[in-house]
């Protein structure tokens, strides 16, 4: 790890005023090395910081921000995570948004099957930590925070929800609550194996889509085809008649650019693609009613 990035964490864990243990603090391993480049969103005029949220007996962790002067209550943005759980990438987007007005939560949704910092591989992430997290438990976790939300501030009238590699799949299928007003979808999975777990994906769900989503991804993913980019779109035509949200979906594909181009803290960043995506993700929230 670069002298610049140990520095970097180091300042974070200062101006944030949480443990070292608490999340939205460090990278996991599995994503190493860390770039020195990551973007760190600083702290003036906005609080964040760790938050405990209810959800029946379980108490979940989730990363919070928001401005620190608000008139009247405020845009809701629920921001769910890669394999990586709410390290500090996640944590600076949650900022970004606060930045811009938005009550930004980041929960933990893999709190209760562990740690994904405690293994060092994608594989053993994807085996003891993604697999042992339910669809259903996320979505549940999701409607907590928002019920949090509500109760702190939060407009739930203007709700949306952004995520990154599995968190984007995640936006599509929390497309389907009624909750939700619009979804941005960082190069999420749109087909794959159905489980006990993972019942449904977003290529199921076309029909029963309740916010429209903006889909970001990459054409060089190869994680993501771009064949499967092709089905999800055939399956929101072929519900658009009866369903005009599945109608208002749509896709951004960056040409020669790959996986998780948003995550500044790794290799696979690009500037370009990124900054783009990112002014169209503020777009498409404000074309929804969301800001």
């Amino acid at each position: 790890m670069s002298k610049d990035i140990q520095n970097s964490r180091r300042n974070f864990m200062k101006t944030s005023a949480i443990s070292a243990t608490a999340i939205g603090v460090g990278f996991a391993g599995a994503s190493e090395p860390v770039m020195a480049a990551a973007i760190e969103t600083d702290f003036k005029g906005i609080k964040a910081g760790e938050q405990m949220i209810p959800v029946g007996s379980f108490q979940l962790p989730a990363y919070v921000s928001r401005p620190e002067k608000a008139k009247g209550s405020l845009p809701i943005i629920i921001v769910a995570s890669e394999i990586f759980g709410v390290h500090e990438y996640i944590a600076d987007v949650t900022r970004r948004f606060a930045k811009l007005g938005y009550l930004a939560i980041a929960p933990e949704f893999f709190a209760r099957a562990g740690d994904p910092n405690t293994y060092g591989t994608i594989a053993e992430i994807m085996t003891n930590i993604v697999a042992k997290t339910p669809d259903a438990q996320v979505l549940n976790d999701l409607q907590a925070a928002l019920v949090w939300a509500g109760k702190n501030g939060g407009d739930l009238k203007r709700v949306g929800v952004t995520g990154f590699c599995w968190g984007g799949r995640i936006t599509w299928l929390s497309a389907t609550l009624p909750q939700v007003r619009a979804g941005v979808a960082w190069y999420g999975r749109l087909i794959g194996e159905k489980t006990e777990g993972n019942p449904r994906h977003p290529i199921d769900i076309a029909a029963d889509l309740k916010a429209p989503v903006l889909g970001l991804y990459g054409a060089a993913d190869t994680g993501i085809s771009l064949e499967s980019i092709d089905q999800m779109r055939a399956a929101l035509a072929q519900a658009a008649p009866k369903n005009p949200v599945a109608k208002a979906c749509e896709f951004v594909v960056y040409p020669d650019t790959p996986h998780a181009f948003h995550a500044d803290y790794r290799a696979s960043y690009r500037e370009g693609p990124a900054k783009d995506g990112w002014e169209k993700c503020l777009a498409w929230f404000k074309k929804n009613g969301v800001a």
